[in-house]
């Protein structure tokens, strides 16, 4: 499997429908505390977009959710990793991404068989409060080694200044969530983003 490049994590509809039509090919919804009414809707919102514009829609953490409303990839942190059922996700076609941050939690990810590894936070991050330190580019480049032909994403802290460096380490995609939605004009940090990748696809 190849991911594209540029890997946009928003937390809500609104976003995806913002941004996607400019020609994001991959994005993650994120929706935390979210009631079941708007999640579902907005997932229903967000395949709506991503169906229209050929872009690639990762739920994350609501598999259930994801399955019953016929999405076809997840993305789960280490806590739902253990409480996921992962055979009824493989049941359902769904394709599965994992994130790791440390080597125990590598070893945690592997044995579930993903579609993608995600390591972070490479830099340091303001998305969430983290208990691990900044991982840094060699990290990336052990990992690289350690996953083998397995996609690897990088996410924290990942700017524009800073995409060469992690495919240089051994990314195959590079994930972002501020540098776009805290930007005075995230239209054009998005497009920044889709030129700068180009040549990583």
């Amino acid at each position: 499997m190849k991911l594209d490049p540029f890997y946009l994590i928003v937390d809500s509809a609104e976003w995806i429908e913002r941004l996607v039509p400019l020609g994001v090919r991959l994005v993650q919804l994120r929706m935390k505390d979210s009631t079941d009414a708007d999640l579902r809707a907005a997932i229903r919102r967000a395949k709506t977009v991503c169906t229209a514009h050929q872009c690639q829609l990762i739920i994350n953490d609501y598999w259930r959710a994801a399955i019953e409303e016929g999405c076809d990839f997840v993305h789960l942190g280490q806590e739902d990793l253990a409480e996921a059922d992962i055979a009824a996700i493989r049941a359902a076609g769904l394709k599965l991404g994992l994130s790791t941050h440390d080597e125990a939690e590598l070893e945690t990810a592997l044995k579930a068989e993903p579609d993608y590894v995600a390591l972070g936070p490479v830099w340091p991050t303001i998305l969430k409060k983290m208990k691990w330190a900044p991982q840094g580019l060699e990290k990336l480049r052990a990992w690289r080694d350690r996953i083998g032909s397995l996609p690897l994403v990088a996410i924290g802290g990942i700017n524009t200044g800073r995409i060469d460096s992690v495919f240089a380490h051994g990314a195959d995609s590079a994930a972002v969530v501020t540098d776009i939605t805290l930007n005075a004009d995230p239209e054009a940090r998005t497009r920044e983003w889709i030129e700068r990748t180009a040549d990583f696809r």
